[in-house]
C-alpha cells in the first residue's frame, strides 16, 4: 500500500461557521479549485448556491483572486455565508491581506515574488498568527524574484529557492502554519520542484501545474504531472488549471485522485463516489451520449454512493460491454432502454429517457 511523505498537517477552517479542513500527515488528499470571475455584491447570493454544489461535487477548498480591498469586503461577506473555507488570493499588496483576515475567510495566498520587504510579510504572518488563519506560500515559474530569474538555474531548482526563502523567513518568525505551491506550465519543471523540496522539507504541498490549458489539454497535462507525484507519495492537496469550469476542476481532480487509488492502492486519495463509464459514440448511435452525460454528471459527481452508472449509445456497446455497471442507459433504434447489472429492466422512449433514469438512479 503506498504511503505518502510525512508531512506536517495545517488545519484550515474549523471556527465560526466554517467547517475545518485539514491538510497533511495521513489526511486524505484534498481538491481545490478557484473561482473564475470577479465577484460583486450582486453575485453572493448565487455564488453561495454554486459553492454548495461544488462542495457536494467533492471540493473542499475553494480560492479567489483578491486585487484591492473592494474584492477583500466582497469576499468577507461571502465567507460569512458559506461553510466551505475560503481562501483569499493575494498579489502585490499586502494591505489587502491584512483586512481580509478580519473575516472569516480561511486561508492566505501570499507570492513571495510580488509580495514586498519582509517587514511586509511579517506584519501579515503576525495578523494570521493572531487570527489563527493559514497561508500558503504560492511560487509560480512567471513571478520568481527579479534575482532568481536572473540566476543560473533550473528552473525547478529555483522554484524551490523562491519557497525556501520565504519559508525561512515564515520560520524565522515562529510562524509554522503554512503550504507550499511551486507551479509551473512545464509538465517536468513541476514535478521535479515537487520532488526536490519534498526531500527537503516536511511542508504540505499544493501541487498543480499552472495554465494548464483547455480542458482536453489541461487534463492531460495536470495528469501526467500529479499520477507522477502522487505515486511519489507527494501531493497533500492539488488543483487541475483550466482553462474550462470549476466543476470540471473538480471532476478532473477527482478522476486523477482515482487513478491514482488504483494505480498505487493509495488510500489518501480518497473517495471513489460514482464511476461514470460512457461511450465516446459513432454513427452506429441511438441515443445522445454526449448530451445526457455533460447534463447528469454534477447530480451524479454529488452524490455519495460507490456505484457504476454507463451510458451508451448502441445496442453494440450497450447492456452486454457494460453488464458490470449497476445502471446503465443506451440506445436501441428509435427506443432507450435502462438496463442494471447487463439486464434490461425498462424499454422507453428518448423523450422519457431523464426522468426514468433519475427515478431508477434515487432506488440504487
Amino acid at each position: 500500500m503506498k504511503q505518502g511523505k510525512n508531512t506536517k498537517v495545517v488545519k484550515i477552517g474549523g471556527f465560526s461557521h466554517v467547517l475545518p479542513v485539514y491538510i497533511g500527515g495521513e489526511n486524505r488528499i484534498v481538491i481545490q479549485t478557484m473561482w473564475k470571475d470577479r465577484l460583486s455584491p450582486a453575485d453572493l447570493n448565487d455564488a453561495a448556491q454554486r459553492i454548495e454544489s461544488l462542495q457536494a461535487m467533492g471540493c473542499s477548498l475553494l480560492r479567489f483572486a483578491v486585487p484591492d480591498i473592494e474584492s477583500a469586503e466582497v469576499l468577507g461577506r461571502l465567507a460569512e455565508m458559506v461553510k466551505m473555507p475560503l481562501v483569499a488570493d493575494i498579489h502585490f499588496d499586502y494591505k489587502i491581506a491584512l483586512h481580509c483576515m478580519n473575516f472569516p475567510i480561511a486561508k492566505i495566498r501570499i507570492n513571495p515574488g510580488n509580495i514586498g520587504s519582509r517587514e511586509k510579510v511579517q506584519m501579515v504572518l503576525k495578523k494570521a498568527a493572531v487570527r489563527n488563519i493559514p497561508l500558503r506560500i504560492g511560487v509560480n515559474a512567471g513571478s520568481l524574484p527579479l534575482d532568481l530569474r536572473r540566476a543560473d538555474l533550473p528552473l525547478a531548482e529555483a522554484l524551490v529557492q523562491a519557497a525556501q526563502r520565504e519559508m525561512a523567513i515564515f520560520d524565522e518568525f515562529g510562524f509554522t502554519d503554512y503550504l507550499v505551491s511551486m507551479k509551473a506550465s512545464g509538465i517536468a519543471d513541476t514535478i521535479s520542484a515537487n520532488i526536490i523540496l519534498s526531500d527537503r522539507s516536511e511542508v504540505p504541498l499544493h501541487v498543480g501545474v499552472t495554465e494548464a490549458g483547455p480542458l482536453t489539454a489541461g487534463v492531460a497535462r495536470s495528469t501526467a504531472a500529479l499520477l507522477q507525484l502522487l505515486s511519489e507519495g507527494i501531493g497533500d492537496t492539488i488543483r487541475v488549471s483550466l482553462s474550462d469550469t470549476m466543476e470540471n476542476e473538480v471532476i478532473a481532480g477527482r478522476e486523477i485522485l482515482a487513478a491514482a487509488a488504483q494505480l498505487s492502492d493509495y488510500p489518501r486519495a480518497g473517495r471513489q463516489g460514482v464511476n461514470i463509464i460512457s461511450c465516446p459514440r459513432c454513427g452506429r448511435y441511438g441515443f445522445d451520449t454526449h448530451g445526457f452525460t455533460n447534463r447528469w454528471m454534477p447530480k451524479l459527481y454529488a452524490m455519495d454512493k460507490e456505484i457504476t452508472v454507463a451510458v451508451m449509445g448502441c445496442e453494440v456497446n450497450g447492456p452486454i460491454e457494460a453488464k458490470h455497471a449497476d445502471l446503465g442507459i443506451t440506445g436501441a433504434g428509435d427506443k432507450v432502454l435502462i438496463f442494471k447489472y447487463g439486464e434490461v429492466i425498462k424499454t422507453i422512449t428518448p423523450k422519457e429517457a431523464d426522468e426514468v433514469f433519475g427515478e431508477e438512479l434515487d432506488k440504487l
